[in-house]
């Protein structure tokens, strides 16, 4: 079949669809549309009129499940964001036109397994990496023989060529004790770098630092070291993980991510503001498949700036036609039942405005020049939503060059050498510890600009709009039910600029 013919049954399908029908098909002279609702869009499968349609109904179930599975919701992005695997899961679905033998579990099986020859290869480059580093430590020790030779032939022969300075001058740095500093000596009286070396004759000095610097690398010699006091060192860190909430899974789980990006001004004030919302549902008992959701009452602060939108299957109040949040979460069909054993994202919401009381965590970034080439800055936080803990809260906050000397602060910090930034960490920011804090430093410059974007993360226990479970019920209301539910909320982008 050209691509011209399958563009054109795509377009010409969603005229086809028959307004308020129940039905999933839809035939013309030539082709059969056999289609499912999912979220805004559909699953759609195309095939002639002699095709058994209760096998493509199963395949058509079976890509829904496999979609819902590989993507956290069904949007446009989300999907486009995963479509090499959600690709390579329809390949095993259907192969040449014809439905392949196989269920959810055997597509994940299949997606994940892992490759012998990939392993192998592993393997070799492992044992590469292992064998050069081997061979650095060798040559650095033959070039530490080396140095220290001619070191002694120096010693006992004076100076080397015409007019050049003696090898014995040349200062060498000894690794066998920390270098430590006094509280009171300023950090530009720490050396960065050796002297130079003048001369015209063999500059052994050179081969001798890069000998100490194979050795810091290949690991052979190992120095203690001590920061210097109020200098926080700049120590290349892996990426810092992110909290994970754990919960355990009851048989109804209840899953709620918002994901918030906001700009505040220096000055004051919000410049702007996004949050996106979804909860999804996972029913692991069969017997289960028939319940309603009881949602926590929302307050009115967020006016018509919070909008919500339902599951196409979902039962639609006043409420819901307006945007608003209804009181439970229901199908609008009895007799059907919700999926088991895949989750499936039932409501999402957005909330987009500039009123500053829908800030979480409130910044203040204030550098101060002092008159005498330096910046004295003072920045602070504070919890402004109780109903949210913030876990593993990292401020940072751009350098001009030079080592700040902080002062007092709450948490702990470092200087993230890939960006010149101190990274101002508190491991938990809650209504009942550490509601607030703070951090003063002093650092050369006095361009108060250079301090900025500040920028913000964290992962939030609890949901910045409200959104809860409030209790899970069969859908006739004859039985309470137990349940867990996974509430948080992430930043994406949190900068103040």
């Amino acid at each position: 079949m050209p691509k011209s013919r399958i563009e054109s049954l795509l377009t010409s399908f969603p005229k086809l669809i028959p307004a308020g029908s129940q039905h999933t098909s839809v035939e013309t002279a030539d082709v059969r549309y056999v289609y499912q609702p999912l979220e805004d869009l559909y699953i759609l499968i195309i095939t002639n009129k002699a095709s058994n349609i209760l096998q493509d109904i199963e395949t058509l179930h079976l890509f829904a499940r496999v979609t819902s599975d590989m993507c956290r919701s069904a949007d446009e992005k989300e999907i486009h964001r995963n479509a090499f695997e959600v690709l390579g899961a329809f390949d095993e679905i259907v192969s040449l036109g014809y439905r392949e033998q196989v269920n959810l579990m055997q597509i994940r099986s299949v997606l994940e397994m892992e490759s012998h020859e990939e392993k192998i290869q592993e393997i070799i480059a492992r044992n590469k990496e292992a064998e050069a580093k081997e061979e650095l430590k060798r040559r650095a020790k033959q070039l530490e023989m080396q140095r220290r030779e001619q070191a002694r032939r120096q010693q006992g022969g004076g100076n080397i060529g015409g007019g050049a300075t003696g090898y014995s001058s040349i200062p060498r740095f000894e690794v066998s004790e920390p270098v430590r500093a006094p509280a009171s000596s300023a950090v530009s009286s720490v050396p960065t770098k050796a002297p130079a070396f003048k001369g015209s004759g063999m500059k052994l000095g050179k081969k001798g630092k890069q000998s100490d610097l194979i050795d810091a690398l290949g690991t052979e010699i190992s120095t203690p070291v001590t920061s210097i006091p109020n200098t926080p060192q700049r120590a290349a860190s892996p990426e810092r993980p992110r909290f994970q909430l754990n919960v355990e899974q009851e048989s109804v789980h209840v899953t709620i991510r918002e994901q918030l990006s906001l700009t505040l001004n220096q000055a004051g004030g919000l410049k702007s503001l996004s949050l996106k919302g979804d909860l999804n549902l996972l029913i692991s008992e069969p017997s289960l498949n028939k319940i309603k959701l009881a949602l926590l009452e929302l307050s009115d602060d967020y006016g018509s700036d919070l909008q919500f939108k339902y599951h196409p299957n979902l039962f639609k109040g006043p409420e819901a036609e307006r945007g608003g949040l209804e009181s439970e979460v229901r199908l609008k069909d009895g007799g059907r039942s919700w999926p088991v054993g895949q989750p499936l994202g039932v409501l999402r919401w957005k909330l987009a405005g500039k009123d500053e009381s829908f800030v979480p965590l409130s910044i203040n970034c204030w550098p101060t020049p002092t008159g005498d080439g330096t910046t004295e800055v003072n920045i602070e936080y504070e919890l402004e939503s109780d109903r949210l803990k913030l876990h593993d809260v990292t401020i940072s906050i751009p350098l001009p060059d030079g080592f700040p000397k902080v002062g007092s602060h709450t948490g702990s910090y470092s200087v993230d050498p890939s960006t010149n930034a101190l990274v101002w960490s508190i491991p938990l920011v809650s209504s009942d510890s550490d509601k607030s804090g703070s951090m003063e430093f002093t650092i050369d410059g006095d361009d108060t600009t250079a301090f900025f974007p500040v920028k913000v993360d964290f992962t939030a226990e609890g949901s910045l709009v409200g959104v809860g479970i409030d209790g899970v019920t069969t859908a006739d209301g004859s039985e309470t039910l137990v349940f867990s539910q996974e509430v948080t909320c992430t930043t994406d982008e949190y900068t103040i600029v």
